[in-house]
């Protein structure tokens, strides 16, 4: 009788570390390109009542804005006495920007001589990092087709152009992703180190404390089914605090310096004075309904429940996505939860302006969301969509952008 054959399927195997980082290189470069393509067009077309003014170029969209901001702090460092205006108010100062990035970009520019060129090269490489360890951060729950496309999304997205300017964002998104991914793997040790990082370089870590008070609440009710070791328990309490604590030292030291006890949040109500003139108050939740409330009023011109009404409407939204829809409830708690957690802060603190675009750019794991889908026309519709909104963005804040924006 003759042997019978055996037919052998081969194994497929993921790839490998240095074929994806080439992989992620690739479409990071790509994306770059069109970028660089968009800022080049923006400053062509700015005008006189651009805030770059008419012979702007690609150079000066790199310390518009913010940028200017942190290349001062890097040049001049913080004020020991708050500015004040005609009226006595604390004005705009360096005070709202931590320092990691600028100074991390001014020891990069020793070399060359600019502080931009360090910013533009701290924020491209930190980009990269970002979009890499996003990659593995979703890999986890993705296959490689759909975490590669989520990469191409995350860097071809609407705020791209804040991989070639000097915005913190990009360094900031790189120790979030990293922390992302040590939660997800459970190696905690690293969070010691890059919860400080966040801390210092954007503002938003008390987002990632109660993240990780969130995390422990779930780990916690599912202990049964993934066991949650003693020193699991006191990694995560003890990381929660640390965060919360990290949230709080900036201002801190800011009143250490200055002698003011709230330095730190009348700079940051003196921008918001930029929307609504006057004296400025905090209390939490108030700055997200004092902005609906400035929108509907002033911009809009509807009555203001209706504006309330649509916010309920879109955290209802929001919250029934991240509970119940398959795409991203296929990323796994730990994304979801962050993305809680982080929306919550920005209802706790942000009053709702032009920025809250490039605010929204933590959210970036849900990308993954946009990913799931395996149709090929659904993908490449997805990024046109990210490269007409990266344009409306850089078109709108970089060739119109006058003072009376703040992006």
């Amino acid at each position: 009788m003759a042997a019978s054959r055996l037919t052998t399927v081969p194994e497929v195997r993921p790839a490998s570390g240095g074929a994806i980082a080439l992989r992620v290189l690739m479409i990071y470069a790509a994306a770059r390109a069109v970028t660089t393509a968009f800022l080049f067009l923006a400053a062509e077309l700015s005008g006189f009542t651009s805030r770059m003014g008419a012979d702007a170029d690609i150079a000066d969209t790199i310390v518009a804005w913010d940028g200017a901001w942190y290349q001062y702090v890097a040049l001049m460092g913080y004020p020991s006495e708050l500015p004040r205006n005609d009226a006595g108010q604390v004005a705009e100062n360096t005070w709202a920007f931590m320092p990691i990035y600028p100074h991390l970009a001014k020891w990069v520019a020793l070399p060359f001589g600019t502080w931009a060129s360090g910013a533009v090269l701290v924020s491209l490489a930190a980009g990269y990092g970002a979009s890499l360890i996003l990659f593995h951060l979703l890999r986890t729950r993705l296959d490689d087709s759909a975490a590669l496309w989520a990469v191409a999304f995350f860097a071809s997205g609407p705020l791209a152009a804040l991989f070639h300017v000097g915005y913190a964002e990009a360094l900031n998104l790189l120790w979030l992703f990293a922390a992302l991914w040590c939660v997800m793997r459970r190696r905690y040790a690293w969070l010691y180190a890059l919860i400080p990082l966040m801390a210092f370089t954007r503002p938003g870590v008390l987002a990632f404390s109660l993240f990780l008070a969130l995390y422990g609440v779930w780990r916690w009710l599912r202990r049964r089914r993934e066991p949650l070791p003693g020193t699991e328990i006191a990694h995560i309490i003890a990381l929660g605090l640390l965060a919360a604590a990290a949230g709080f030292a900036w201002q801190l030291y800011a009143a250490a310096v200055t002698g003011v006890p709230d330095a730190y949040l009348a700079t940051e109500l003196a921008w918001r004075r930029n929307w609504l003139p006057g004296e400025a108050t905090f209390t939490p939740f108030e700055p997200f309904l004092e902005g609906v409330r400035f929108w509907c009023e002033t911009v809009w011109h509807i009555p203001v429940w209706m504006g309330y009404a649509g916010l309920a409407v879109i955290v209802a939204a929001v919250a029934a996505a991240l509970l119940f829809l398959p795409q991203v409830r296929r990323l796994g708690m730990e994304i979801r939860l962050w993305s809680a957690s982080y929306l919550i802060y920005l209802l706790l603190v942000f009053f709702p302006q032009s920025s809250i675009f490039r605010l929204l750019v933590p959210l970036s794991p849900l990308w993954g969301a946009f990913a799931v889908p395996r149709s090929r026309v659904w993908r490449v519709g997805v990024l046109v969509a990210c490269l007409a909104g990266q344009w409306w963005w850089i078109h709108n804040m970089y060739a119109l952008g006058s003072n009376l924006q703040v992006p």
